[in-house]
Order: structure tokens, then C-alpha cells, then sequence
């Protein structure tokens, strides 16, 4: 890395229980036990406040797993491999996918998640893991393992709003006590009104650029940007500059509030 020039700065924001902007500037490469031949980056942990786990990084044309990510009882996890020209092969339970720029996984479940590069090129990846909740049905079916492509996946319109478009990335089920979901915004285009739920979101901008509110703050927001909002904070978006903003986001969903 060469020396600085000019003052050190960084965009990055952390209200403690509220929200926390972590931008490019400052991340630093973390060693995970039974990843290899990656540069990943933890961008969120109950450290943070959050209750999950979410990381990005390279996968380099050697990188793979030499464990399952994420195989531990009631442990459910996901990978999104974001940009890059490269791909995966993706193992759940003995099950393999070839995942490229768009494809994703969720693993249900205790059955934790293997990747091993193609050797065709580098990728960059999303890895997340969460406690599961199980359905207090007992007879409700366990989640499946999903793989797909955001490609794939026709945008439907976000509340009726004709600039802002959304994806569910898994089945909107009972038996998922999570999801994933994309939302694009055209320049100009916003949320239809401030947020405050029970929600929790972590959250990473993959294009464009934006302006975002968190608690009391319009903060500027980019490519490159996570995103991690606390339940109840307060939370609106508008899309700003030349190209679409778009990103992808977890939500807990499908469970009642422990007491």
C-alpha cells in the first residue's frame, strides 16, 4: 500500500444501536478458519450490534473452502457472488451449483456452505450467516437450500413506485425466517416514505450512489458502501448521480418478538 498523501480520512459512520455506514477506506483483509486463497473483509458481527455475520471479498482463482462456511446446528447461510468474470462451484449437502456475477445460495440450516473458484478469474462475494428461528409450528417444513440468479429474476415495482424496483432472492415462505432482496433506485427515485420497523437490515451497495437517511443523518452513500440498520432506526433512501443505485439486503421476516 503506498503512503498517504494529504490528510487520512474515511467516510465511514457508527452510531452504537443504530446504524453503521463501513465504507472501502479502512477495511482490513481477516483470516477465517477454513477459507483459503481469499481477501475477506467482516463488515458486521454481534460486535457491531448486529445478529449476523456478513462479510465481502475476493475469491481469487484458488480460493475455495476446506470446510463448509457457516456448518454449525441452526446456523443458516448465503453467498452472493456480486461482480467479476470469474465463478464458483458452490456445495450444499453434496449438491454443487456454478454460480457466476448474479448467482447466489442459501444454505438451510446446519448444513454451512463450500465454495472452490473455477481457476477462470477472481470474483468478489457476499458470505453471511445467521441464527435460524425455527416456526413454532412443528409441523412446518425446515427451509431448502435455493440457488439462482438475480438475473433471472424479473423486478417488480417497490409500493407502486414506477423508479424503484425490487427482487425476493428466496421464497417468501413460512418456512424462511429471512430473505434477501435487491432494490434498484433510478436517479431521482426514493422511498415512499421513512422507515421504522422491527426489522434489521445488513446491507451492501453494489452500484451507483445515493443519499441515505439513518437516525437524524442524510448520509452519503456509494458503491463499495455496507450498510448495517438497526431495528427501529429510522431509514429512507433516494437515488442520486448518473446511473441506478441498487443493492442488496437481509430482513429477518416470519417470526413473532421473543418477550
Amino acid at each position: 500500500m503506498p503512503y498517504p498523501e494529504g490528510f487520512l480520512k474515511n467516510r465511514s459512520s457508527y452510531e452504537p444501536g443504530k446504524y453503521a455506514v463501513i465504507t472501502t477506506e479502512g477495511r482490513v483483509i481477516n483470516v477465517v478458519p477454513g477459507i483459503s486463497g481469499c481477501a475477506l473483509s467482516i463488515l458486521a458481527s454481534p460486535k457491531l450490534g448486529a445478529n449476523f455475520v456478513q462479510m465481502v471479498g475476493t475469491v481469487s482463482t484458488e480460493g475455495k473452502t476446506t470446510v463448509p462456511y457457516g456448518q454449525a446446528e441452526n446456523i443458516e447461510t448465503f453467498l452472493f457472488v456480486m461482480d467479476g468474470e470469474g465463478s464458483l462451484d458452490v456445495t450444499v449437502d453434496g449438491h454443487t451449483e456454478t454460480l457466476a456475477a448474479g448467482g447466489y445460495t442459501y444454505s438451510p440450516p446446519g448444513k454451512g456452505i463450500g465454495f472452490t473458484s473455477k481457476g477462470d478469474a477472481p470474483v468478489t462475494i457476499l458470505l453471511y450467516k445467521q441464527r435460524f428461528i425455527p416456526h413454532p409450528d412443528p409441523e412446518m417444513r425446515r427451509p431448502w437450500m435455493v440457488s439462482g440468479s438475480i438475473r433471472d429474476i424479473r423486478e417488480s415495482l417497490y409500493d407502486q413506485m414506477e423508479n424503484v424496483f425490487v427482487r425476493d432472492l428466496l421464497p417468501v415462505d413460512e418456512a424462511f425466517d429471512m430473505n434477501f432482496h435487491t432494490l434498484a433506485f433510478l436517479p431521482g427515485g426514493c422511498h415512499p416514505f421513512v422507515e421504522t420497523h422491527v426489522q434489521e437490515h445488513g446491507m451492501y451497495i453494489y452500484q451507483g450512489q445515493g443519499l441515505y437517511l439513518l437516525d437524524e443523518k442524510w448520509l452519503p452513500v456509494e458503491s463499495g458502501d455496507f450498510i448495517w440498520i438497526a431495528p427501529f432506526c429510522k431509514q429512507a433512501c433516494y437515488g442520486t448521480g448518473l446511473e441506478r443505485m441498487e443493492y442488496i439486503y437481509s430482513k429477518d421476516c416470519h417470526r413473532d418478538e421473543a418477550v
